[in-house]
């Protein structure tokens, strides 16, 4: 019979006996019938079809049972009944003999035992890999009381290669990666890592693995410039992580590296090796999930709940109709700031729900006018408008209510003062960044991209422009690149501007850095710059777009500044 049997016509359980005989043996006419034992194997017990029973027949249902070797749970007859492992312990090992520990004739290794047997020994020498003397494999000893069983082809062993040097090395490369892709999740929660438990920093459990990520370091801080005590304190974070690991598959979580921030460790590092090798599972929670519960806190439930909705279209977007792409953080922070006060208000009021909230309500919650009108509106629409969208209330009550549109501010002029002083300043980070932004007008996202190949020949290379570097600022820059070798002599990050967070990669600088550093933010500074263009040049946009990179209606901004009576000191 070639094929699934066919069911019987009586019960729809058992096969039929044959092709012509549509019944099972006990729904055959004038049975039951004892069926005949399996012409392969001889049994008499579960017959299935064509003279086979259901472990010999090849179409027959593969039943889940136990190894026939290590007794593991979850083998089927596709290999022979045997685990992945016991099948390469046969062909290692080819002999039968008695096993020493629990006497049963099966196929023994080199220490006369079984692999049930030699798997429980390995498993208390692990257990005891911190304590000195090092234990030798004791197979008897291990197995007298009992043996721990475990499903089949659970236990993989993870097999580290030599990293061959190279220039930019992969550890190890994705065509010889050993460990899986993925994260075996634990039947119990781990106790969480707590440095008290490592006592006096025992030796990591995996030599290989522990030998690997030693390398990855190294190499790391040979391509970054890292310091001695960089390297040194990076290669102590990681015997740390190690010692305290026990998993089968080598993934470290973010929160364990973070946890080594007060102990004088170094983090950023730790996580950059650990994130180029791929072991490392960022479990981190994002701090706009608790900036946003924190700000939400005192609201009742059932509006919380409507919130954090909200909140999660935002964020990640929706594949599902209504389809939407994911907003920028700065967005959701602007459009929570705006509506918490109204929100506080209406649950004050009694409101638990924002299903409760009706359009007498938003108009009577808006400002007269102004910004404070277009901005409320905006966030209130946003939040009704997706609630809506997703079906969770059952209105919009901001439809066809008009908020306006945001006030557009003229620009003005900074102070004078406070533009001298950071030119001046002793500190040659805050001379140079004031100079690029006073001299060229540069915005914060093109100082942040600077490279070092940017400023060559006395000129600066942008990726739209190319800008001639005023005297001033080029002797500011001059100044600030001795102070850049002197105080980051080994870094090798490519951008001109760096600070103590980004000598040791390639990332650019903070956004908010700029500021931190001339203590003016860079928008003031450029304000002023293309305001005194304009009225130099009596409002040409064509040089205003060529000389700052802006647009027409940018433009147009700043040349409507012309006739203003408070800027007339300008011309």
């Amino acid at each position: 019979m070639s094929g699934p049997a066919r069911l019987c016509r009586t019960c729809g359980v058992k096969p039929v006996i044959r092709k012509t005989l549509r019944y099972c043996h006990d729904c055959a006419p004038g049975g039951p019938l004892v069926p005949p034992p399996c012409r392969k194997c001889g049994s008499n017990d579960d017959y299935y079809s064509a003279g086979l029973c259901s472990c010999c027949h090849q179409y027959a249902p593969q039943p889940v049972t136990s190894c026939l070797d290590c007794h593991a749970w979850g083998v089927k007859r596709i290999r022979g009944w045997l685990c992945h492992a016991c099948i390469g312990w046969r062909e290692e090992y080819p002999n039968i003999g008695v096993c020493k520990a629990c006497k049963n004739s099966t196929y023994v290794g080199r220490y006369q035992c079984c692999r049930l047997c030699w798997r429980t020994a390995s498993d208390v020498r692990e257990s005891n890999r911190g304590q000195r003397p090092y234990k030798r494999l004791d197979i008897v000893g291990a197995n007298k009381g009992g043996q721990q069983l475990f499903f089949a082809d659970m236990i993989r062993k993870v097999r580290w290669l030599s990293i061959p040097a190279a220039p930019v090395p992969r550890y190890p490369p994705r065509k010889e990666r050993i460990w899986p892709g993925y994260k075996q999740l634990g039947l119990f929660d781990e106790q969480p890592f707590s440095w008290e438990r490592l006592h006096g920093f025992p030796e990591p459990r995996r030599t290989a693995l522990g030998e690997t990520l030693d390398q990855a370091v190294k190499d790391r801080g040979a391509r970054h410039g890292w310091s001695k005590n960089t390297t040194m304190r990076t290669r102590t974070a990681m015997r740390v992580l190690l010692a305290d690991k026990t998993d089968t598959v080598p993934f470290i979580c973010a929160t364990e590296v973070e946890a080594l921030l007060g102990h004088g460790l170094h983090v950023s590092p730790t996580l950059a090796v650990l994130g180029e090798i791929g072991i490392l599972d960022d479990d981190r929670i994002p701090a706009i999930e608790t900036w946003f519960e924190t700000h939400i806190e005192g609201l009742p439930a059932t509006m919380t709940q409507e919130l954090r909705m909200w909140f999660d279209v935002l964020r990640k977007g929706s594949t599902t109709p209504p389809r939407s792409k994911p907003r920028s953080e700065v967005t959701i922070r602007l459009r929570i700031r705006w509506a918490l006060p109204t929100l506080e208000s209406w649950a004050r009021a009694g409101h638990t729900s924002l299903r409760e909230i009706s359009r007498e309500d938003v108009i009577a919650a808006l400002p007269p006018s102004g910004n404070p009108r277009a901005t409320l509106g905006a966030a209130l629409r946003s939040i009704f408008g997706v609630l809506k969208a997703h079906q969770v209330i059952f209105i919009n009550p901001t439809a066809r209510v008009g908020i306006g549109a945001i006030e557009r501010r003229e620009p003005l002029p900074a102070d004078i003062a406070v533009v001298r002083e950071a030119l001046d300043a002793v500190d040659p980070v805050c001379a140079v960044l004031a100079a690029l932004v006073a001299f060229h007008g540069l915005s914060s996202a093109q100082i942040r991209a600077l490279e070092l190949i940017d400023v060559r020949d006395g000129r600066l290379y942008l990726e739209d422009r190319t800008v001639l570097l005023a005297q001033p600022v080029s002797v500011r820059i001059a100044a600030y690149l001795d102070e850049r070798h002197r105080r980051w002599p080994r870094t090798t990050n490519p951008h001109l501007f760096v600070n103590h967070r980004t000598t040791t990669s390639n990332a650019c600088v903070g956004s908010r850095w700029f500021t931190i550093k001339v203590g003016v933010a860079v928008k003031v500074l450029r304000d002023d710059r293309i305001l005194d263009e304009t009225h130099a040049t009596r409002g040409d946009v064509r040089r205003l777009c060529d000389l700052f990179g802006i647009g027409i209606n940018a433009a147009g901004r700043y040349a409507a500044t012309l006739d203003h009576p408070d800027l007339a000191e300008l011309d």
